[in-house]
């Protein structure tokens, strides 16, 4: 049995939660590397909006930390564009990094990380980046868990039938 899977603590509905079912698996993440320049940063995350992104080490493929618009801000650097492709990114200095979880992980650790981070890196055993679960998609599946439930619940009985349990048991790993 594996230990990053959990046992959600309610004798009438047991759901067994894989972290590795809310990953966004690293091909399909953009990311940037510890070698990359300034400028290659700022024009990436300025092409793709984002907001912030995973430093990856490139030799190792470690994660390394995160980079955000914070950390760009132009009183942080008054420079041209042409000067910033000297500066590669691992020297520019982070206001904070976000959290990794292991995929071994208990899916608590996930949600506690996904409570103050957009999106949660997520690592193998050696610390190799293998992914993101995004706080969007992990709202995404509460929400949807919240709405079955509701549907599925019996107002007279305090309860929901034993089909409901069934359903709901498998509805949302399907669905994902």
């Amino acid at each position: 049995f594996c230990r990053h899977r959990l046992q959600i603590k309610n004798p009438e509905r047991k759901i067994v939660l894989n972290i590795l079912f809310f990953l966004t698996p690293k091909d399909e993440v953009n990311y940037i590397y510890d070698t990359d320049t300034l400028r290659q940063v700022i024009e990436k995350m300025d092409a793709h909006r984002f907001s912030s992104v995973p430093i990856i080490n490139e030799a190792t493929g470690y994660y390394c930390g995160t980079l955000t618009e914070g950390d760009l801000l132009p009183e942080h650097y008054d420079l041209s564009l042409k000067r910033a492709e000297d500066i590669p990114i691992s020297k520019v200095p982070r206001l904070r990094d976000y959290l990794p979880v292991r995929a071994d992980s208990d899916i608590e650790d996930l949600l506690s990380a996904a409570t103050s981070q957009n999106f949660v890196p997520v690592t193998d055993d050696s610390g190799a980046f293998i992914g993101i679960v995004t706080r969007k998609d992990l709202m995404q599946f509460l929400a949807k868990r919240y709405h079955q439930t509701e549907a599925e619940f019996n107002p007279q009985t305090g309860k929901r039938s034993t089909a409901a349990v069934k359903t709901l048991s498998y509805a949302g790993m399907q669905s994902h």
